[in-house]
C-alpha cells in the first residue's frame, strides 16, 4: 500500500465516530483488500447544487457520519462568511426514515451549533417540503434535510436550502465544496446535543411546528376549493417514507374522509421492504396502492416518494383499472385548474425545458406567459422567487418528474399539498359531472395532444462528441419535421430556419433544443465524458372533431416511434 494512501486511511481512523464504519475500514485493512481501499479513498463525494447523494459507507467517497460533519463545517464557515446574522438567524434542520439519517442530523446539528449558529431540529421525521417551509416561516439563514428521496435503501443524501428557502444555486454550491474540502483537513467542532440546549443553541422543534405547516396547507388560498368530497375516494401510500401522518391530516383538513392508506407502507422503513425501488415512476412500486382502490373502488390511488416532495396518481378508468398519470399531464391539469381560479394578479407559473410545452399553451390562453428554467426546482423556484411581483405574484411551477409547486407556502416541490389540490381539483369536477380524463381530452381538443416521452441513447466508445457533431452539423429536419429554430444552451443562442438568431435568457448549460414544425420538439443533453445522450421527445397531434382520446393517442403513438426512430438513425454511430 503506497504512503499516501496509508496516510489518509490512518487519518479517517482518528476521526471517524462511527465504530460500524471504522470496522468496516479495519476490516478492508486486514484482508488486505487495496483496490477497495483506493476506490474508497480516490477523491471525495461531490457537494453541488442538489447537496451529496450517494451511497452509506466507508470514506470520503461515501456517506457516513465523518462526511457529514466535514459537509457541515464547511456549510456552517460558509454561512458565517456570507449571510449577516447567519448565526442568529441559524439553520433548520430535518430527516427522512432511513437507517442513518437520525444521527446524521444530529451530527450536523452538533457541528453548527460548536459553530455558535443556532439550530431548529426536528424533534422526528419529518417531510422535505416541512423543512423548506421551515426556512421560510423561521427566517433561518439554511435549511439542511438529510434524505435521499426516492433513491434505494443503500443511499443517504444531505440537501441544502439557502436563505430565500429554494435549493441553492451556483455559485452558493462551489462556495461550501471549497469550504468543505478546507473543513476536511481541519479538526471539526462538535458540541453534545444536550449541551447544546443548555447554552440555547438547539431547538426541538416539537409538534407545534408541524400543525404550523399544516395550518398553511389549509389557509393557502390556492387550496380552498371546499365542495364535491364525498364524490371523491382515494387510496394513499407513504411507499415506506414519511409522509403518512401528514398526507392524512391535511386530506382529513380539506374534507376528504375516503381515504384509505396502505398499511403495509405506512410507515418509515429505510428498508423498503415491499419495493424494488422506492420511487412512483418505477415499474411496479404503485402496485399496492393501486389494488388497495380496486378494493374500495376508489377514484384515486396516489403516492408520494417517501420523503414527500413528490406526488404520483393513478386514475380510475371507465372498465374500472387505474392508469397512471403522466408528471406532465398532472402539471397541465394543475395548471388550468389553478389559473383558472388565480385573481389576475397571480398568475405566474413556470416548468423546465424538458417538460411539455402545453402549460405555456395554457397559460396564454389565460392573457399570461410562463416561464422556463433548466431542469431541476433548484431552477424553477428561484427564477419564480426573482419573477415574484405585487401585480405578478406566484401560482405554480412543476416538472415532469412529478414534482409540483403550489402557491408560495413553500419554495421547492411539495407533494403534500399537491395531494391535496389534486384531490380537490378532482371534486370540482365530480361535481361537474366530469372526470380527470374528461378534463384532460378537454384541454387536448383545445391544444393538441401532446405526447413526451424520453431515451438514454448509449452510443459506441469510439463515436464522436455528439454535441460538437450536432453543432458543426445542425440539422435543417429531423424524421419527417422541418427544423423550426435550434437553441444552443451552451453559447445561449437561438437559430431560426432563416438564419437570424437571438440571445437566450438561461444560465449556460451543455442542451440543444430543436423547435419542429407542427409543434413537434426535440431536446437533447449529450455528455461530454461517455458516448451517450438523453434526448427528451415531444409530438402534438391535431385532435380533429371525429378523434376519440384512444384515436389521437395511437395517432401520436406511431408518430412519437417514428420520430425517435428517425432522430437515433440520424446520430452518427
Amino acid at each position: 500500500m503506497n504512503t499516501h494512501l496509508q496516510h489518509q486511511i490512518n487519518q479517517w481512523l482518528n476521526n471517524d465516530p462511527d465504530p460500524k464504519t471504522r470496522s468496516q475500514l479495519q476490516t478492508l485493512i486486514d484482508t488486505n483488500n487495496e483496490a477497495e481501499l483506493t476506490t474508497r479513498f480516490s477523491g471525495r463525494l461531490a457537494f453541488g447544487t442538489a447537496g451529496l447523494r450517494g451511497e452509506v459507507g466507508v470514506g470520503p467517497m461515501a456517506m457516513n457520519r465523518l462526511v457529514i460533519r466535514q459537509t457541515t463545517a464547511g456549510l456552517g464557515a460558509y454561512l458565517l462568511d456570507q449571510i449577516d446574522n447567519a448565526a442568529e438567524r441559524g439553520v433548520v434542520i430535518g430527516y427522512d426514515g432511513r437507517h442513518d439519517s437520525l444521527s446524521f442530523a444530529h451530527d450536523a446539528a452538533s457541528v453548527l451549533t460548536a459553530m455558535g449558529i443556532t439550530v431548529r431540529l426536528t424533534h422526528k421525521v419529518a417531510a422535505t417540503p416541512l423543512v423548506a417551509f421551515g426556512v421560510k416561516h423561521f427566517k433561518a439563514a439554511a435549511g439542511i434535510v438529510v434524505t435521499a428521496s426516492h433513491n434505494p435503501p443503500q443511499y443517504n443524501g444531505y440537501k441544502v436550502y439557502w436563505e430565500n428557502g429554494a435549493q441553492i444555486i451556483p455559485p452558493h454550491d462551489s462556495g461550501i465544496a471549497a469550504q468543505i474540502a478546507r473543513a476536511a483537513t481541519q479538526a471539526i467542532p462538535f458540541l453534545d446535543l444536550d449541551d447544546a440546549i443548555s447554552q440555547q443553541k438547539l431547538t426541538w422543534l416539537q409538534d407545534d411546528f408541524y400543525q404550523t405547516y399544516r395550518q398553511g396547507v389549509f389557509d393557502a388560498k390556492e387550496l380552498q376549493q371546499r365542495s364535491g368530497q364525498d364524490n371523491v375516494s382515494l387510496a394513499y401510500t407513504a411507499m415506506h417514507g414519511v409522509g403518512a401522518d401528514m398526507a392524512e391530516a391535511v386530506l382529513k383538513d380539506a374534507g376528504f374522509t375516503q381515504v384509505y392508506s396502505v398499511m403495509a407502507q405506512r410507515e418509515p422503513d429505510g428498508d423498503f421492504p415491499t419495493v424494488n425501488f422506492p420511487n412512483p415512476e418505477e415499474k411496479g412500486a404503485m402496485d399496492l396502492v393501486i389494488a388497495e382502490a380496486k378494493k374500495h373502488n376508489a377514484t384515486l390511488a396516489c403516492a408520494n416518494d417517501p420523503d414527500a416532495d413528490r406526488f404520483a396518481v393513478a386514475v380510475r378508468t371507465e372498465d374500472g383499472q387505474y392508469k397512471m398519470l403522466t408528471g406532465d399531464q398532472v402539471g397541465v391539469l394543475f395548471g388550468h385548474y389553478l389559473l383558472s381560479h388565480a385573481p389576475k394578479n397571480q398568475r405566474l407559473t413556470g416548468t423546465t425545458i424538458v417538460s411539455s410545452s402545453l402549460l405555456s399553451k395554457i397559460a396564454t390562453e389565460f392573457g399570461t406567459q410562463s416561464y422556463t428554467t433548466l431542469t431541476g426546482f433548484k431552477w424553477l423556484m428561484n427564477v419564480g422567487i426573482a419573477k415574484n411581483q405585487v401585480d405578478n405574484q406566484f401560482l405554480f411551477a412543476y416538472e415532469e418528474a412529478l414534482g409540483y409547486t403550489i402557491g408560495n407556502l413553500v419554495w421547492d416541490k411539495d407533494g403534500l399539498s399537491a395531494l391535496v389540490a389534486f384531490a380537490q381539483l378532482t371534486a370540482e369536477l365530480a361535481s361537474q359531472g366530469q372526470t380527470i380524463w374528461d378534463k384532460l381530452e378537454q384541454i387536448y381538443r383545445q391544444h393538441g395532444f401532446h405526447l413526451n416521452a424520453q431515451v438514454s441513447i448509449a452510443l459506441k466508445a469510439d463515436t464522436p462528441n455528439i454535441g460538437a457533431y450536432l453543432r458543426e452539423n445542425p440539422p435543417l429536419k429531423i424524421g419527417e419535421y422541418a427544423v423550426v429554430s435550434t437553441d444552443d444552451l451552451k453559447s445561449l443562442q437561438r437559430t431560426s430556419a432563416d438564419g437570424s438568431k437571438q440571445s437566450i435568457d438561461l444560465p449556460s448549460s451543455d442542451v440543444l433544443i430543436y423547435a419542429l414544425e407542427g409543434g413537434a420538439r426535440v431536446i437533447v443533453r449529450p455528455s461530454g465524458t461517455e458516448p451517450k445522450i438523453k434526448c427528451y421527445y415531444e409530438v402534438v397531434e391535431t385532435m380533429m372533431p371525429t378523434d376519440t382520446w384512444a384515436s389521437a393517442q395511437e395517432r401520436a403513438q406511431q408518430a412519437m416511434t417514428t420520430f425517435i426512430e428517425s432522430h437515433q438513425a440520424s446520430l452518427p454511430s
